[in-house]
């Protein structure tokens, strides 16, 4: 059994390393074990057949404020970009916005640029600008390429169980269910949960950036959060979630706020 220890290790390090990009706005280097050439195509999909199966919202004002809210920013995605030296980023991004009716209180990114607003979200964000705050975290998802980090570390999970059950399987029936029962919760409390946690906050960040670029005041980003906790349902432990807790979010918005406002003033956006 010892003589597949060196060689999994090895097989860990090489594709850790092998698997990874550079993203141009964090400049952090990111788990990228699936190309988005071929993680897109399948987003653009399920996208399609969400909105075949479900009551899309068009031609009302509320439809119109999340379809030129969400283009605004994606114009300011490409001047950030642009400035920043990387002008063919998004070629492979297909923008869209749609309003849903559901009442639930969320709003989603799929790889690639496919955002989704369901109307139950809309008595909390009020304004443009509320709805702003909103749509900068869920295209900044996009452009940091959150789905595809979640699917590598998805992957991730999978080939580490396999490399548990391989040095496992040497002992006793129990000892190996207590090795992957523990390798199952330790990958989930000690990676996906933090890792989730990690992109919410990235997403508060940059996206702050974004709307404020796109000429939203970056300021209406904590009464919408104080909204969004006045809703209540929450209670879960900030450690046993993969989102932060709202206290969490505004006391990291109220602290990005001026570098949001200072990004924009270097676009000719003051506030």
């Amino acid at each position: 059994m010892k003589c597949f220890k060196k060689p999994l290790v090895v097989f860990f390090i090489i594709l850790i390393f092998s698997g990874c990009a550079s993203n141009p706005l964090t400049g952090k280097k990111t788990m990228a074990f699936v190309d988005n050439r071929s993680l897109f195509p399948q987003s653009f999909a399920e996208y399609r057949n969400f909105l075949n199966e479900n009551d899309v919202i068009k031609n009302t004002p509320e439809a119109e404020m999340v379809e030129r809210v969400g283009q605004r920013m994606a114009e300011a995605a490409r001047k950030w970009l642009e400035r920043e030296g990387y002008a063919s980023y998004l070629d492979a991004y297909e923008w869209e916005f749609n309003l849903v009716r559901d009442d639930a209180v969320n709003a989603w990114c799929m790889p690639g640029g496919k955002i989704v607003f369901y109307t139950g979200i809309l008595p909390i964000t009020q304004t443009e600008a509320g709805l702003a705050v909103v749509m900068g975290h869920e295209i900044t998802h996009a452009l940091l390429n959150h789905g595809q980090q979640r699917v590598s570390a998805g992957l991730l999970q999978q080939i580490g169980a396999v490399g548990v059950a391989i040095l496992a399987s040497g002992g006793s029936e129990q000892t190996q269910s207590l090795a992957m029962g523990a390798y199952s919760l330790g990958s989930t409390f000690l990676g996906t949960m933090p890792f989730g946690r990690e992109h919410e906050s990235e997403a508060d960040r940059y996206g702050l950036i974004l709307m404020a670029i796109a000429g939203y005041n970056p300021e209406e980003s904590v009464p919408f959060w104080q909204r969004m906790a006045a809703q209540g349902g929450g209670g879960t432990p900030e450690f046993l979630s993969t989102h932060p807790s709202s206290a969490t979010r505004i006391r990291q918005l109220q602290g990005w706020i001026p570098e949001a406002k200072e990004t924009a003033a270097t676009f000719g956006v003051r506030f």
